[in-house]
């Protein structure tokens, strides 16, 4: 399975850098990126945290596509 996440677009929608948002949730602005590039899978709570920053719903934001 690959993870698509949809971060990069929310965050140009909230005009908040990678930076920004990894200081709202208590992580490394390398998180974000990893995550933009779905290099790296969320906890749980990292998940529910992004999608709480970014007004809106973990389903929008991770996707989970078979290879």
């Amino acid at each position: 399975m690959a993870l698509v996440t949809r971060i990069k677009e929310y965050r140009a929608k909230n005009n908040m850098t990678q930076e920004e948002l990894a200081d709202l949730v208590g992580v490394r602005r390398e998180t974000i990126s990893h995550l933009e590039k779905g290099k790296y899978n969320p906890s749980l709570k990292l998940a529910f945290d992004i999608a709480e920053v970014l007004q809106t719903s973990i389903e929008e934001l991770f996707i989970y596509k078979k290879d």
